[in-house]
């Protein structure tokens, strides 16, 4: 095909119009695409937070898995580490070292027990944005879990524990603390199969008794944002303790659900979506 030279500059212009065309699709769709990836209308959003996960009494980092693998699944970096259940000074310090090695924001999550570590744990350590508190223990400085307990109706845990003994290698020697066996699957963890609670009872692992009389000397809930889940069938701790430590906190947001103690196990999905909803409410605040 023959192009006169007159003609010429006007086929220019209509290649250069098309190309543009094309980069300005090219533009919209990448503009698109980028809105559905980020947060609402689109905003990138904050760095993706690390979750630190913290066990509880009787338990292990272990009993983390099903949220561990929900978590990772949607993309977060995730920390489970071991809670040495020694008491609040020796765990909380413990803690605190641990949270210092991890870079950039932190959505800091405890179980039971875990709450109190956490709570004394984040004080003054700016990179965590965010506390949830899973069937948690929440004292205020100055409280202990007996203390705080003792204002409602006594769990049946509390007489389905056992005490031993032990001795440490410099000689100074303390009481350890275990559910008794077979009671744990009623007071600790109904509703998962009968199977399951007893090999945790076989393998749990104790907490020291003064864990229970320790008071905290600092309670990072106070200023910062605080997500709770109660287990409404609870057997080791009170759920309206649960539900009152909620509302003192001012928390943000309080699911409650139909679980025993151990929602993390029997209700993995539901304690994912809450740790879900604290890092997406710190990565996009409204």
């Amino acid at each position: 095909m023959h192009i006169s030279r007159a003609s010429r500059p006007t086929v220019h212009m209509a290649r250069w119009a098309a190309a543009l065309a094309a980069v300005s699709g090219l533009t919209s769709a990448l503009a698109v695409e980028s809105a559905q990836a980020g947060g609402p209308g689109g905003d990138p959003g904050r760095a993706k937070p690390t979750i630190v996960l913290v066990h509880g009494a009787f338990a292990d980092a272990s009993s983390w898995n099903g949220v561990v693998q929900r978590l990772q699944q949607n993309g977060y970096t995730v920390d489970a580490p071991a809670n040495p259940l020694r008491g609040i000074p020796q765990d909380s310090t413990y803690l605190a070292s641990f949270l210092k090695s991890v870079k950039g924001p932190i959505v800091l999550v405890g179980h039971s027990y875990g709450g109190e570590v956490i709570s004394q744990a984040a004080v003054g350590n700016d990179n965590v944005k965010a506390l949830v508190y899973i069937n948690a223990i929440m004292p205020d400085v100055g409280e202990s879990f007996s203390s705080l307990s003792a204002k409602f109706a006594p769990a049946p845990l509390a007489k389905a524990l056992t005490q031993v003994p032990f001795r440490n290698g410099d000689g100074s020697t303390g009481t350890d603390v275990y559910v008794q066996p077979d009671k744990l699957h009623q007071v600790f963890a109904a509703d998962l199969p009968t199977s399951q609670t007893n090999l945790m009872g076989v393998t749990q692992r104790p907490i020291a008794l003064s864990a229970f009389a320790d008071k905290l000397t600092g309670a990072a809930w106070r200023n910062k944002p605080v997500y709770a889940l109660v287990g409404k069938q609870d057997q080791s701790i009170n759920p309206a303790l649960e539900l009152f430590e909620a509302k003192r906190a001012n928390a943000r947001k309080t699911v409650e659900i139909n679980s025993s103690h151990v929602s993390l196990v029997s209700h993995p999905q539901a304690v994912t979506n809450l740790i879900v909803d604290a890092a997406e409410d710190y990565m996009w605040p409204k």
